[in-house]
């Protein structure tokens, strides 16, 4: 994983970090889930704190941004139309002609199986637009 700084200094990992542990409660949870299964899906992924404190994880081009909300982890993935998604894990910006999210509540499992492997076609994705 590489890292990215942000314009405070402070390394994006550190930042996200701190997002994790302030919540401190179901939505830090998932999105310290959601983050390793990422950093396992693409090794090479690059941590960043974008738009004044919003998770972004890129490979050559944003795989997906982490927002959390009071009831929901909204995930993000900006080239999110363009992905096969076949076991329906897009429930989110479903209208949009680019962006697809997931929106995890408290309640729902992440099929993660499925999300590695979006988040793997995503990066494959940008791999192959950057060219």
């Amino acid at each position: 994983m590489t890292p990215s700084a942000t314009p405070e200094g402070e390394s994006p990992a550190r930042l996200i970090d701190g997002r994790i542990a302030e919540l401190g409660d179901w939505r830090g949870k998932t999105l310290a889930r959601v983050r390793a299964l990422i950093r396992q899906a693409v090794p090479e992924v690059v941590e960043e704190w974008k738009w004044r404190g919003v998770p972004v994880w890129s490979h050559r081009g944003i795989i997906t941004t982490g927002e959390t909300y009071k009831s929901v982890v909204k995930l993000t993935f900006a080239k999110g139309a363009s992905l096969e998604d076949p076991s329906g894990l897009f429930n989110s910006s479903l209208d949009g002609n680019t962006r697809r999210a997931i929106d995890i509540h408290e309640t729902d499992q992440l099929d993660e199986a499925a999300f590695t492997a979006l988040v793997r076609a995503a990066a494959a994705l940008n791999s192959s637009k950057s060219r």
